[in-house]
């Protein structure tokens, strides 16, 4: 298990596309992904519960990947953090 803490830098915090861009990342990789907000597990693979987090600009979250690939997986979610999600 790796893991890795991130930061909501985009505006508009995590909304349907970054919650849509996460997800579809984490299916490249055969780890287990998840995001731990506020003490609370969302599997990366679900935009619902990605939502429901509702992460707001500034959110300090850990993403969790746990397999083969986990390091990877753990780089290719952080990009899409520090771009932004290619918003701002």
């Amino acid at each position: 298990m790796a893991t890795r803490n991130v930061k909501v830098e985009n505006r508009a915090g995590v909304h349907m596309r970054p919650s849509t861009l996460i997800t579809k990342t984490s299916h490249e990789f055969k780890s287990e992904i998840f995001i731990i907000y506020n003490n609370v597990r969302v599997n990366a693979r679900s935009v619902m519960g990605i939502l429901s987090m509702a992460a707001m600009y500034g959110a300090e979250l850990t993403i969790e990947a746990i397999g083969e690939d986990e390091d990877e997986a753990l780089n290719a979610i952080e990009a899409l953090f520090t771009s932004k999600f290619a918003e701002d």
